[in-house]
């Protein structure tokens, strides 16, 4: 089944995905900045699954300890036959309001750490003719809503990009762009998610099935679930000055309520 390198391993979609690969026999190599939580999930997997698993403390936001993790891809004694590129964070308020250096940490996580890995695993994997790379991405790729938008349409653009230019070399490249999903993600970035109704929230284990199936297929760009599928053909088809007017719409009917809670919300689609 080969080796699966998961970024963000020790908890949410991250520990997801580790799970259901280790259900799939693979081994993996689980990358997270929380020694405690990394060695326990490590644990947790080896004992229900029979399979090996490799542990990388590392906090991707610094440029040293991410290039432990790019030189771990690039090990020809210990090939990755999957990179999923998982690791990020929500912010609670919006671009301006909020503290630079958070922002700052949020391109160096949800960016650059994805350039730079799947620039190593990507080398690596052409040099072998096979292999595959999942970046998580976010139906926000699709909208005009803060700083997180901009950032996951990054990640889904240069993956398209990155399929592309490793297709001929039997690489693939995936995008997965969910909504909101039921994790950690919004509590941690202390976002009142309470008013979000349930049929737009869904279920890790089944968001994370589908974008595996979406990189056994080759898919480049997968959205999980019929929801959110026909939220973004609507977001690709209406022009980009609604989607803009809408959002400053709702940014200004906001003012004097609740001044950050589009933003703790809409942006930060995991």
């Amino acid at each position: 089944m080969g080796v699966a390198l998961v970024t963000g391993a020790s908890s949410g979609l991250g520990r997801e995905f580790a799970e259901q690969l280790a259900g799939r026999g693979h081994d993996l190599v689980l990358v997270a900045r929380h020694p405690e939580r990394l060695q326990q999930a490590a644990a947790e997997l080896r004992d229900r699954h029979d399979v090996a698993v490799e542990t990388l403390t590392a906090d991707l936001v610094d440029r040293g300890q991410l290039q432990r993790v790019a030189d771990r891809l690039v090990d020809p004694d210990r090939p990755v036959d999957l990179l999923v590129n998982n690791a990020g964070f929500g912010s609670g308020r919006g671009f301006v309001r909020n503290d630079l250096a958070e922002e700052e940490a949020a391109v160096d996580l949800m960016v650059r750490a994805v350039m730079v890995l799947s620039h190593a695993a990507g080398r690596a994997m052409r040099g072998r003719g096979r292999g595959a790379i999942l970046n998580v991405s976010s139906v926000a790729s699709f909208a005009v809503m803060g700083h997180y938008s901009a950032i996951k349409a990054y990640v889904t653009v240069f993956s398209e990009a990155l399929a592309c230019e490793l297709a001929p070399h039997g690489v693939t490249v995936t995008a997965v762009c969910p909504g909101f999903v039921h994790t950690e993600f919004h509590q941690r970035a202390e976002m009142d998610m309470s008013r979000l109704p349930e049929a737009l929230w869904l279920d890790a284990p089944a968001v994370v099935r589908e974008a595996l199936a979406a990189v056994s297929h080759g898919k480049v760009v997968s959205v999980p679930s019929l929801t959110y599928k026909g939220v973004v053909g609507l977001l690709r088809v209406v022009p980009r000055r609604i989607t803009r007017g809408v959002s400053g719409s709702l940014a200004t009917r906001r003012r004097g309520r609740d001044p950050d809670r589009l933003s703790r919300a809409l942006p930060s689609l995991p």
